[in-house]
């Protein structure tokens, strides 16, 4: 059974990868479209942050390698996770009906159905390039040990962003709309986590952490490389629990689905 779902979700990506790129100069100009939009945000960030030597204690390097984690962990989930985060409008044309009806796993349809190649594309190689700039100016030295720390912690933050959607996901079955809820809980978020999550008020630190915890993403990450002095404002065990922080995300949002999923009923389109 396990044997036939991996060559089930190996023809399901072979499928999705040639319908994205089947015509490759348009998949090329989206992917890079969509590199160029957020590079660009960067760009403007870079040039405004030039004006301050630090912001609380972080030189635009340093953020900038902030900025590189988000954009790679996103690029990774997106292609697996593009399916919840358009949930939303399965379930509003009834398109979710046509997953009920065959027989595999609702999950594992979602999952494996579709993935935001131009979005991964975009999103990986930006995050990838900021990675490797920033490293290199703020003196990174790669042992095994943090080699393989970076690669649990990526996997953490795709995690927790998977779990984010998934629960939003879920919470369609009862809303039939949460566009607006993940504007806020999600995309406004990954806004902040650009940032050392110590420059905003408590408040937005308090959720940054424990209702929307962005900051496992890539703010205790990084700070297991850099140690900044405003660690000291965090217990030490923050850095090194992201790839927990995401499993059990992702295991309360996956029961949260379950039981959601049992008072589904079918738009009618």
């Amino acid at each position: 059974m396990r044997s036939d779902a991996l060559k089930l979700s190996a023809v399901y990506t072979k499928m999705i990868f040639r319908s994205w790129f089947q015509y490759r100069v348009d998949a090329i100009l989206r992917s890079l479209a969509v590199f160029m939009r957020e590079a660009t945000s960067i760009i403007v960030i870079y040039f405004t942050l030039l004006k301050f030597d630090s912001l609380n204690g972080w030189n635009i390097y340093e953020m900038l390698f902030l900025f590189s984690l988000v954009y790679v962990t996103y690029g990774i989930m997106i292609i697996f996770f593009t399916g919840l985060r358009d949930f939303g409008k399965t379930v509003r044309t009834g398109g979710f009906d046509r997953y009920i009806l065959r027989p595999r796993g609702l999950l594992f349809q979602l999952i494996f159905a579709n993935a935001d190649w131009f979005a991964a594309v975009g999103h990986g190689c930006l995050g990838i390039l900021l990675f490797v700039l920033s490293a290199a100016k703020i003196g990174v030295v790669w042992t095994p040990a943090r080699v393989i720390y970076y690669i649990f912690s990526i996997a953490g933050g795709v995690l927790i962003q998977g779990a984010i959607f998934l629960f939003l996901a879920a919470l369609n079955i009862y809303l039939f709309e949460t566009n607006a809820l993940k504007e806020v809980f999600y995309w406004n978020g990954r806004k902040f986590a650009g940032y050392p999550i110590s420059i905003f008020h408590k408040a937005i630190q308090f959720c940054m952490t424990f209702v929307v915890p962005f900051a496992f993403v890539n703010y205790f990450p990084s700070q297991f490389l850099l140690r900044k002095d405003d660690m000291a404002m965090y217990p030490e065990i923050f850095m090194y629990i992201t790839p927990l922080v995401g499993i059990v995300m992702y295991l309360l949002a996956y029961l949260f689905w379950r039981v959601s999923i049992k008072y589904y009923k079918s738009s009618g389109n």
